[in-house]
């Protein structure tokens, strides 16, 4: 008798595979028909798909969130493929792995004519030396490389790396993608839970798949989970309830980094809902990055940011209340201070908007293009200027400035830009909230300057 059998000692039956691995890890794909999601990747006549079926692999990079598939997908392609699969990962190893890797591709290539894939895990961890040290290995063809990452590989990888490898991104596994993979755990008694005659209810599974979120190993472990806590009934059968799929997974898996892509796809959804006026858009994006772990004062960043340059001068106090908020925030603390981010976001979305302080920009840019001219003379600092006349020689030609509050309103018209610029007007004033009433205001002076 083998005493590394695996046997059910209910049912009896013989089961293969190393059963004190986790259930995820049992049962990753083998095969590319065992693979379940990403079709616009490995669907029928997809470029991956045809890419493995043909067994010309070339080098890639597999980009998505974690549990997406990418070390199961690189898996895959190393059961389908005749070349041999050697792994580093980022996190722990380094240019002296890189170097052992290369040095038996080399001897594998000239020795047999083998050639070598090196998936390499992670591999936004490794700075811009140690993935510059792959280059010339890919340029030889000694190896062909698999890179996963969960970050953008446009901003953590170096561009001749990208022009050396297609990318290839996956998505979060959908509801029925993972109602899949549970069936597939619940019949397969190899490597699976087929041996455990399990029910699952309806139900259950509906939860199990939704609370996941897209993470087919949060899935796989929440099922194990409930399987291997729940009694047996009289007919020895195992009856995994609604009840029971709830007390597994308790917790939503929110699919959020905090400082990958999701975090900036979330907060530009969350800041373009309040420039839209969604409110109900706003208040959902903030909680789901508020569920994923973001620091509240980033989003109250945010929120700073856009009072002045989307509400702006359609509503100049959006900013003192949102300094006001967020000072009563920190003085509160959780999970009080849930309410002074959802005012926040609640006034910010239904605030008039103006995005009219952009203009600095277009200053900007004209001063770049152009330069800085002069500054006209009376409008010089008086007593600089007097200064200069008295140990120059110079005239006081500041004297000439006439001091608005002399006159009628505490308006004179007076030259304030350089005289070829005297025309120019960089400032569009909105007609929305109260920017309308400066609107107006400067519709006044124009009329003044006019008589």
């Amino acid at each position: 008798m083998d005493l590394f059998e695996n046997k059910d000692k209910e049912s009896g039956k013989v089961r293969s595979g190393d059963f004190r691995q986790p259930l995820a890890t049992r049962m990753r794909p083998q095969s590319l028909n065992e693979f379940k999601g990403q079709s616009h990747l490995v669907g029928e006549g997809k470029l991956l798909q045809r890419m493995i079926i043909s067994g010309v692999i070339g080098s890639m990079i597999l980009h998505g969130p974690p549990s997406s598939g990418k070390t199961t997908l690189a898996h895959v392609i190393s059961q389908e493929t005749e070349a041999v699969f050697e792994v580093i990962n980022a996190v722990l190893d380094g240019l002296k792995e890189l170097r052992a890797v290369v040095a038996r591709a080399e001897y594998r290539k000239k020795a047999s004519g083998t050639g070598t894939i090196l998936f390499i895990d992670e591999i936004h961890r490794w700075n811009r030396s140690q993935q510059d040290a792959l280059l010339p290995h890919l340029e030889s063809g000694i190896l062909t490389l698999i890179g996963a990452t969960t970050e953008n590989p446009f901003y953590s990888l170096v561009s001749p790396l990208l022009s050396r490898c297609q990318i290839f991104e996956l998505h979060s596994l959908s509801r029925e993608d993972l109602s899949e993979v549970l069936d597939d755990a619940l019949t397969d008694s190899e490597k699976g839970l087929g041996y455990l005659n399990i029910k699952l209810a309806t139900e259950a599974k509906e939860h199990l798949a939704e609370y996941a979120g897209g993470d087919v190993r949060n899935a796989l472990n929440a099922l194990e989970v409930a399987a291997l806590t729940t009694p047996r009934n009289q007919n020895g059968e195992i009856h995994i309830s609604i009840e029971v799929a709830k007390q597994s997974i308790q917790k939503r898996n929110v699919r959020y980094d905090g400082t990958g892509d999701e975090h900036y796809h979330y907060a530009s959804a969350f800041i373009k809902s309040m420039r839209g006026s969604d409110v109900d858009a706003s208040l959902y994006w903030m909680m789901a990055m508020l569920e994923g772990g973001e620091d509240p004062a980033f989003i109250f960043r945010r929120m700073l940011i856009f009072a002045s340059e989307d509400v702006g001068m359609a509503d100049p106090y959006a900013i003192t209340v949102v300094n006001s908020a967020h000072e009563a925030f920190l003085k509160t603390g959780m999970p009080e201070g849930f309410y002074f981010l959802a005012h926040c976001s609640i006034f910010l979305a239904l605030c008039a908007k103006s995005n009219s302080t952009k203009a600095l920009f277009k200053v900007q840019e004209h001063i770049i293009k152009n330069g800085v001219d002069d500054v006209p003379a009376y409008l010089r600092d008086k007593t600089a200027s007097k200064i200069e006349s008295e140990y120059l020689g110079r005239d006081n030609a500041s004297e000439g400035y006439q001091y608005p509050h002399d006159f009628p309103g505490n308006w004179v018209d007076q030259r304030y830009l350089p005289e070829k610029l005297h025309n120019m007007q960089w400032y569009e004033a909105g007609s929305e909230g109260r920017e309308a009433i400066l609107k107006k205001r400067i519709a006044e002076i124009k009329k003044k300057k006019n008589n």
